[in-house]
């Protein structure tokens, strides 16, 4: 089944819908697909590694690697303006002795003989500088859980563009229209093992399009296609709706006066603020302990959100590997915020070790990397009528925190943001800076989340292709506050 936002309404034919029409993981099950040659290579490094530290005294060792086989091609207006395939793949290698840690990063080409060389010579390399290292005493070595598989293979499949095709495929429809994104698709994979044993490998065929349709020097709508299996109905529905949206965006845009606005926020409006809370917000123990988190009041119980608001986190229903950086498996679900109040904290093993907490499995961190928000009861043909008369946004970007400690954020409208009265599109506004406490507006001023969640790729590429992503309903909210 594929999703698109579900917040269309009769009156703008799709105007909520320029986020996103992605096909999320429908099944995380282990499958019996054959061995990769990257594959084959890890399986033999972690062999040869085991051999050869096993002769070095009281020594432990992990190794961490991702890769992938991308295409890449950006567009400028309806054109293809760089383009090419991507084969790359990193190692982190580390060994653990005397209460000390030492770390090196290296190319991993997925050819054994020509992996065990560099591999040798960095072990070789840490060996010397262990002893000269400080004592860390919140050193975690590898160990196995009697709670978790120590050996996991998870391995999909999915249809993607011939990269011979993807150029024609996506220009086709858009011809003659201000077409500007990124297409990277491709296989990815993660990989984990430790001298304890621990032996994990995760690899998926996945692509994502993030787009934009421009409509004069101010006018752009925002669109997203994500997957493990490309379809052309789906494009031609979303880039029809993202026209529809440009459409409504051609009328002059009108300058709304600072101040506070009844406001409802799309699900990619909603995955921006997350995002944000996600990087930053301090959801992890160690952020709490250290006094930077924005929810120290409420996991110490001295407040509380609205009980319409739940954040968890759901590896069922988002593609990517459940381990961790130490090899652990984190839970399938864990609630971080439920009905308002505060479940858990992400914790990792140093964490755990430092401030006598136990694990559950966050990453080095201890950031979401499987968020979900759940939805509430508003249907999406209510949603321009229960709010009335304010602002509907789309997109917002910028944000950061104006005040972390008291919960303070801020940020921009961006795409496809729209002033409505009694229901009823009025007109496109000029970009406006929100500046609001996460207290209030996830707290009293939270009305109601949709019923439907939209799937939100993370659209990454910085370093390597981001897998996963966020399910997101849209939410409406009273007298969010409009500063600039």
């Amino acid at each position: 089944m594929t999703l698109q936002e579900a917040d269309y309404s009769q009156q703008v034919g799709a105007v909520v819908g320029v986020a996103a029409r992605q096909t999320p993981p429908k099944n995380l099950s282990r499958q019996a697909f054959p061995v990769s040659a990257e594959e084959a290579a890890f399986q033999q490094l972690v062999e040869a590694l085991g051999d050869h530290v096993s002769a070095l005294s009281e020594t432990a060792f992990t190794v961490a690697i991702s890769g992938e086989e991308s295409q890449f091609t950006r567009f400028n207006s309806a054109r293809v303006r760089q383009t090419g395939q991507v084969k790359d793949g990193q190692m982190r290698l580390t060994l653990m002795g005397s209460d000390r840690t030492a770390a090196v990063t290296l190319p991993f080409c997925g050819d054994f003989s020509a992996d065990w060389p560099l591999v040798q010579a960095a072990i070789a390399q840490l060996t010397a500088e262990l002893p000269l290292l400080p004592v860390d005493p919140y050193l975690v070595r590898p160990t196995l859980s009697q709670h978790s598989n120590p050996q996991t293979r998870e391995v999909h499949s999915g249809r993607l563009l011939p990269h011979t095709a993807v150029a024609s495929t996506l220009l086709s429809p858009v011809q003659g229209l201000d077409f500007s994104g990124l297409y990277a698709g491709g296989r990815a994979y993660r990989a984990y093992a430790d001298s304890m044993g621990k032996r994990h490998w995760f690899e998926t065929p996945s692509f994502t399009l993030d787009y934009s349709l421009f409509g004069g020097s101010t006018q752009a709508v925002k669109g997203t296609l994500a997957g493990r299996h490309w379809s052309e109905p789906d494009y031609l529905r979303d880039i029809a709706a993202t026209q529809a949206q440009l459409k409504l965006l051609s009328q002059p845009a009108i300058s709304v006066p600072r101040g506070c606005y009844r406001t409802y926020l799309a699900p990619a409006a909603v995955a921006d603020i997350i995002d944000t809370i996600i990087w930053g917000g301090g959801l992890g123990e160690a952020a709490l302990r250290q006094g930077s988190s924005a929810f120290e009041k409420l996991e110490q119980g001295r407040s509380q959100l609205s009980e319409k608001f739940s954040l968890g986190e759901d590896f069922q229903r988002i593609g990517l590997p459940r381990f961790n950086d130490s090899g652990e498996m984190s839970p399938a679900q864990l609630p971080i915020i439920q009905q308002g109040r505060w479940a858990n904290a992400l914790v990792n093993s140093r964490s755990a070790k430092e401030y006598g907490k136990r694990s559950n499995g966050a990453n080095q961190d201890e950031s979401m990397r499987a968020p979900t928000v759940a939805p509430g009861q508003l249907s999406a043909e209510d949603i321009l009528s229960t709010l009335g008369t304010g602002l509907y946004v789309s997109n917002l970007h910028y944000l950061n925190w104006s005040d972390l400690s008291a919960g303070r954020m801020t940020g921009m409208t961006r795409y496809a943001c729209f002033w409505v009265e009694a229901g009823e599109i009025v007109a496109p506004i000029e970009n406006l800076r929100f500046d609001d406490n996460l207290y209030r507006f996830l707290g009293e001023g939270l009305i109601d989340l949709t019923c439907q969640q939209t799937f939100l790729p993370a659209v990454g590429t910085y370093d390597r292709r981001s897998l996963g992503g966020m399910w997101m309903p849209g939410m409406l909210i009273d007298q969010f506050r409009y500063t600039l």
